[in-house]
């Protein structure tokens, strides 16, 4: 039997790397930003067409290559930062693996224009699926320019499994802001299809923050710093008040390395435990520099994880610096024994012959055992408080049983082992609300119970699914049309969901960079106390929390969203015929009993039930 292990061809192994490397085009733009950053440049441009699948290019003004270094730096583990073993544990550049190059070279056309500031002319080298086809000298400006072609052209099985452009455009969004933030004395900029998506000078981490995301995060930031012999910690954390239900504006750089770690991420959720409901989650841009030797970052083949040999220490370090914070801008309870908060915003003091006294007003002849007046006083005082001075008509009606052969009929499944029993919602019976969070009716076996927020969740919802389908959700027009600006990413992806946004009701169109102007709502939402900019930037976050949480299509999590951002809150007050008409409403949908978290929205207690309550 011959042998039957053989060593791979170059262009096979370069393909299988460039599977570890190289996911997406988001993968090629963060390996090709990182590489313009240790090529020292002060200047970096990333442009973008198709969302990355017809071309990426960095053009940076680093220092350039050597004709050799630029035929070399395609090569397999060829690399300027690793020179022996021991070279891993002292890292403090972005790349380091020799392989991104390579890899992106495997599975795109590319070609690329370097020089060195010392030299005359500088270097033009074309490669398609790992083979030069090119190389020569070439007039270009100082520095590299690189440009990827047609990603995957010659794997088009992984081609197809590339999302839809505007998701595409987000991930690389992601990895430019990620690259923008680790470095913001460095000038940035990012075009898309031939528009400018960002144009970041070299700033403070501040202002990159405020560049990046908008003007209204300037107000939402507190500075984080702390400086131990293990880390030196600093950035900034958000207000609580701001707080989102997408993780997407949390950010950890190690070394100025983006990384993603739970384990740390859990240090920051714990300072914040009291401030913020569960599933809410707040931003934060936090710098860690520690000594090389302390970490491994060659632990994952994108580089974004790392080990700790501490990673107790930092944890405690992280999580008493962000409790610090939040006790230091008065967002979180906090002692201060040497000044009062209380007192701090006070007045200037007056001077003692300023100060009046207050003066006390009592009866000098008051006899409290006397009996003629404060009897009857009190007397009054509790038929007052207790008894209306108008007789409650019909009030013996609220003991009648119902009679449920005159009334509209729905179910309610009570269980595998009981029997469908018939409910009533009619716009005649009375209900009762408890604490303005659940209706209380009478059935037939006992009471029911219904927990208003999830009903009306599960009415609009249906109501909002309907309306995607069969695309004439209905509009009402804003006296006073809204602009709401988004992040770039937010944008791109408000722009993938305009026509189902348009079906929900909405009548919303694009207005200059990055904004939308909202000039009507859908008629279901009624026009009371409604802020239309707040609505859709929640039905946006929302949809990309109920993706990312649930997996659920696209059409299915906008209804989701919207519903959850309109319905009636726990603590709204209603009248007797806005709670007929939302039982009405409930009983008529597909799933009344479940709210749209598949938890119950109503509960029964029988008649039995009470009686072994009252040990009956």
């Amino acid at each position: 039997m011959s042998d039957i292990i053989q060593l791979l061809p170059d262009s096979v192994a370069n393909q299988i790397a460039a599977g570890e490397v190289v996911q997406r085009p988001a993968s090629a733009v963060k390996e090709l930003l990182e590489n313009a950053l240790d090529a020292g440049a002060d200047k970096i441009q990333l442009i973008v067409k198709d969302a990355g699948k017809a071309l990426i290019q960095v053009i940076d003004n680093g220092c350039g290559m050597s004709v050799t270094d630029a035929r070399m730096c395609f090569e397999r583990h060829a690399t300027s930062k690793v020179r022996k073993a021991e070279d891993l544990f002292a890292i403090r550049t972005m790349g380091f693996r020799g392989e991104a190059m390579a890899s992106i070279a495997a599975i795109a056309q590319v070609e690329m224009k370097t020089k060195r500031h010392e030299d005359e002319v500088g270097t033009l080298i074309e490669i398609e699926g790992s083979t030069v086809v090119k190389q020569e000298p070439i007039g270009t400006p100082n520095g590299t320019s690189i440009s990827v072609k047609n990603l995957f052209y010659n794997t088009p099985a992984r081609r197809n499994f590339l999302k839809s452009n505007p998701t595409e455009m987000r991930y690389i969004i992601d990895e430019f802001q990620r690259v923008a933030l680790a470095k913001p004395h460095i000038a940035f900029s990012l075009h898309h299809d031939g528009n400018e998506i960002y144009r970041l000078p070299a700033a403070t981490i501040k202002q990159r923050i405020v560049h990046l995301f908008g003007n209204n995060y300037n107000e939402r930031l507190i500075p984080v710093e702390e400086e131990t012999t293990i880390i030196n910690l600093k950035g900034y954390i958000g207000k609580p008040e701001f707080a989102k239900k997408t993780r997407g504006e949390q950010f950890f750089f190690v070394n100025d390395r983006f990384i993603k770690d739970n384990y740390l991420n859990h240090a920051i959720n714990k300072a914040y435990q009291e401030l913020l409901p569960d599933d809410n989650f707040p931003l934060y841009v936090l710098f860690i520099d520690i000594d090389p030797s302390k970490i491994d970052v060659n632990v994952h083949p994108t580089k974004t994880e790392i080990k700790y040999l501490d990673e107790k220490s930092i944890y405690a370090i992280i999580h008493s610096a962000v409790k610090r914070s939040l006790g230091r801008f008065n967002i979180s309870p906090t002692l201060d024994f040497n000044q009062e908060t209380a007192f701090s915003n006070m007045i200037t003091p007056k001077a003692p012959e300023d100060i009046v006294p207050p003066s006390i007003a009592f009866n000098p002849d008051f006899n409290p055992f006397g009996a003629s007046k404060p009897a009857a006083a009190k007397e009054t005082y509790f038929k007052e408080q207790y008894h209306p001075k108008e007789k409650a008509q019909n009030w013996g009606s609220l003991y009648e049983i119902t009679n449920f052969q005159q009334a509209e009929q729905a179910s309610i499944d009570l269980g595998e082992e009981e029997e469908e029993e018939t409910l009533v919602a009619s716009p005649s019976k009375h209900y009762m609300q408890v604490h303005n969070r659940y209706i209380v009716s009478q059935i037939k076996s006992g009471v029911m119970l219904i927990d208003q927020q999830a009903a009306h969740e599960r009415i609009l919802y249906e109501r909002f699914l309907l309306h995607l389908e069969d695309r004439k959700g209905a509009s009402q027009q804003s006296l006073f049309p809204q602009t709401v600006t988004l992040s770039p990413g937010d944008f791109e992806l408000a722009k993938s969901l305009l026509d189902d946004i348009k079906s929900l009701g909405f009548d919303v169109r694009e207005f200059g960079k990055n904004t939308l102007v909202i000039e009507g709502i859908p008629v279901d939402l009624g026009s009371t106390n409604i802020n239309e900019t707040q609505l859709f930037e929640h039905l946006i976050e929302g949809f990309k929390n109920s993706r990312q949480e649930l997996k659920l299509t696209k059409r299915d999590a906008l209804a989701r969203s919207l519903a959850r951002n309109s319905a009636i809150k726990a603590g709204t007050a209603l009248s007797q015929q806005e709670m007929n008409t939302l039982i009405d409403e409930l009983f008529a949908c597909k799933s009344p009993n479940f709210s749209i978290s598949g938890k119950p929205a109503i509960q029964t207690i029988t008649l039995a039930e009470l009686a072994q309550k009252f040990e009956k």
